[in-house]
C-alpha cells in the first residue's frame, strides 16, 4: 500500500484532495476493504516524509470550504505531538507500564495466553480477529479500527492498554509515539478523565457495511487507575544554529523532509542518519516498519543528494562522524518525545565535551502550534484553526 518515497506520498495527497471535503466528512468512519474514504497518508506524516503543513497547505488551495473534518484529522497529529511534547513524564510512565505488563506475562500464564490470543487475531470476537490480522500483514489499519480494537482489547478482553499500545506500535508502519500512546489512552479513559470509548456491534456493522457484528461486547467501560496528569511544560523554544560553523546534517525517521534546514541558509560539509525503529519496543519490532523506515531514509538521503551518507544506529557513531569531518556542530530537524529524541539526548550528552553543539531547529508549523496543546483538542483547534 505504502512506497516509501517523499515522491508517493505527494501524489497520494494529490489524488486525495477532490475527496478531503464533503465526501471525507460523510464516509470517513467507513471501514471498508481497501480503504477508499480516508486519505492513508498517515506513513508518510508520520515520517514527516510529507508534512503537517504541506497538507494542510495543498487542501484549503483545493478547498475553500467543506474540508474543515480533514483538517481537524491532520491537526490532531500536530496535538498529540505538542501535548505529549509538554508532558514528556507520560512517554515515560507509558515505557514503565509496558515493561510491568511484560513482567506480569513472565508470572500469570493465563493474561499470557490471552494477550498472545488476541494478538495472533484468535480470540473468536468478529471483527477483531481480523484487524489483528490486517496489522501484521499490512503494518496499517483504518483509525475507526483502531478505536474499536482498542476498545475490545481494554473493555472486553481486560488486557493492559500498555500491551496494546506496544502491539500497534511493534507494527503499525504509520506507528508515532505520541499519536498511538495518547489515543489508547483516549479510548482507555486515561487522557479525558471520565471519557472512554465503547466499541459496540451496532457501530460496527454499520460501519464495516455489515462484514463484522461481534457478539460478547463489554456492555459498559470500566474505569482504570488514573493518575493525576503533570502540569505541562513550557514548548520547546528549540536552536538556532550557527549558520558559518562547520556542521554535519543529522537526518532521523522523524523528519525525512529536512530541505527546510538548507532553505533557511543551512550548507552541512557532511550528512549522516541516525535511526532507531528497532527503540519503538522491548520487543522486536515488525520487519514492515524496518522495511519502511530503511527505504524512506534512503529517498531522503537521494533528495538531499546525498545517497552514500552513512546510518548510523547508535548516538557515538554520529559524533565520530562530526570529528572526522570537522564539524563543530550537528544539526538535526527537532525530533519530537519519543526513541529518537531519547537518543539525541545521549548524544548531546557525549558531545557536551568534546566541544561539538547539537542543535534541534523546530519547524515554524511545531513552534506556531504546540504551545496551544496544554488542554483539550477543541480549545488546540480553535487557536490554531480559528
Amino acid at each position: 500500500m505504502f512506497t516509501p518515497t517523499r515522491a508517493a506520498g505527494l501524489g497520494r495527497l494529490t489524488a486525495f484532495l477532490p475527496r478531503a471535503g464533503r465526501d471525507y466528512a460523510a464516509l470517513r468512519n467507513l471501514e471498508l476493504p481497501g480503504h477508499p474514504h480516508v486519505s492513508t497518508l498517515s506513513p508518510w506524516l508520520r515520517h514527516r516524509m510529507v508534512t503537517e503543513a504541506e497538507v494542510i497547505a495543498a487542501t484549503l488551495n483545493s478547498h475553500s470550504g467543506g474540508a474543515e473534518k480533514f483538517l481537524a484529522e491532520v491537526w490532531w497529529r500536530t496535538y498529540w505531538k505538542g501535548w505529549l511534547e509538554l508532558r514528556p513524564g507520560v512517554w515515560s510512565a507509558y515505557r514503565q507500564g509496558v515493561t510491568a505488563a511484560l513482567n506480569r506475562l513472565a508470572v500469570e500464564p493465563g493474561l499470557a495466553t490471552r494477550a498472545e490470543t488476541a494478538m495472533l487475531g484468535e480470540t473468536g470476537i468478529d471483527g477483531f480477529d481480523h484487524w489483528a490480522k490486517e496489522l501484521v500483514a499490512s503494518g496499517y489499519l483504518h483509525n475507526h479500527a483502531r478505536m474499536w480494537f482498542a476498545s475490545i482489547w481494554v473493555f472486553t478482553l481486560d488486557l493492559p492498554w500498555e500491551l496494546g499500545a506496544d502491539f500497534f506500535l511493534r507494527h503499525l508502519i504509520d506507528g508515532d509515539p505520541a499519536s498511538n500512546t495518547l489515543s489508547w489512552r483516549w479510548v482507555a479513559g486515561l487522557h479525558t478523565p471520565g471519557k472512554t470509548y465503547l466499541a459496540t456491534a451496532e457501530n460496527i456493522a454499520t460501519n464495516t457495511h455489515g462484514r463484522f457484528r461481534p457478539d460478547g461486547l463489554a456492555p459498559a467501560a470500566r474505569p482504570l487507575a488514573l493518575p493525576p496528569l503533570p502540569a505541562p511544560l513550557p514548548p520547546p523554544p528549540g536552536d538556532d544554529p550557527d549558520w558559518d560553523a562547520p556542521t554535519l546534517l543529522l537526518v532521523t525517521e522523524e523528519d525525512l523532509c529536512p530541505q527546510f534546514l538548507l532553505d533557511q541558509g543551512l550548507r552541512p560539509k557532511a550528512v549522516g542518519v541516525l535511526t532507531f525503529a528497532a527503540g519503538r519496543s522491548p520487543l522486536a519490532v515488525a520487519e514492515p516498519v524496518h522495511h519502511f523506515t530503511r527505504a524512506a531514509i534512503a529517498d531522503a538521503l537521494e533528495n538531499l543528494q546525498a545517497p552514500d551518507a552513512p546510518v548510523e544506529t547508535e548516538p557515538r557513531m554520529i559524533l565520530d562522524l562530526a570529528e572526522r569531518e570537522g564539524c563543530r556542530q550537528i544539526v538535526t530537524a527537532y525530533a519530537p518525545t519519543g526513541p529518537i529524541a531519547e537518543q539525541l539526548a545521549i548524544l548531546q550528552h557525549m558531545a557536551d565535551p568534546r566541544g561539538i553543539r547539537l542543535v534541534r531547529v523546530l519547524r515554524p508549523h511545531d513552534r506556531a502550534a504546540w504551545p496551544h496543546a496544554t488542554h483539550g483538542f477543541f480549545r488546540f483547534r480553535e487557536a490554531v484553526m480559528g
